[in-house]
């Protein structure tokens, strides 16, 4: 972050390890089995620094997620803003080992974060199903949709999973839509 001024009290309560780039599976691969969480977001963001303030608000019930915290500024880090096509921030990225399992994009309150954690999750013990129900195969990733299948964020905040089956898997992907900064 350098000699840029940023309020970085969310990122120190909730642990969140900063990504590069040139880090970033790296750091991914530290989170193991944990479910692994990137929080984009951009120097300036009104809507960034909105999330981080409504998250500090709530301190216990975003610990009780269990999630294994992860930070990028995309403004510095523009190959990630153009790697996981992010038209707004602040967007989160849920991963598993690594694996994309959707994003929760601007933040509408707990309640739809809580429900992207959870679809992620349910994602998670899907895979787990599905692969041991196809002689441990793997279930190959999702491809990012915004809920109106348009490739824009709704202006109204949605969750929306829709399913996948690449070789008798489900595969859910969840999507928690908004508008970005």
């Amino acid at each position: 972050m350098g000699n840029i001024p940023v309020d970085s009290t969310a990122f120190a309560v909730f642990d969140m390890q900063e990504l590069s780039a040139a880090l970033f599976d790296a750091g991914l691969a530290s989170a193991g089995d944990d479910l692994a969480v990137v929080f984009f977001w951009g120097l300036d963001c009104f809507n960034c620094e909105i999330a981080k303030k409504a998250m500090l608000a709530q301190p216990d019930a975003i610990r009780a997620l269990g999630l294994k915290w992860f930070h990028s500024n995309v403004y510095e880090h523009r190959e990630l803003g153009r790697r996981f096509v992010l038209h707004g921030v602040p967007t989160w990225y849920f991963f598993h080992r690594g694996k994309r399992l959707g994003r929760a994009t601007g933040w509408h309150g707990l309640a739809q974060f809580e429900a992207a954690v959870a679809a992620a999750r349910e994602k998670i013990r899907g895979a787990a199903i599905g692969g041991a129900a196809a002689g441990g195969a793997t279930v190959s990733g999702p491809v990012d949709r915004s809920a109106n299948g348009s490739g824009q964020a709704d202006a109204a905040a949605t969750v929306s999973v829709t399913d996948r089956a690449p070789e008798g898997a489900v595969s859910p992907e969840t999507t928690a839509t908004g508008s970005g900064d």
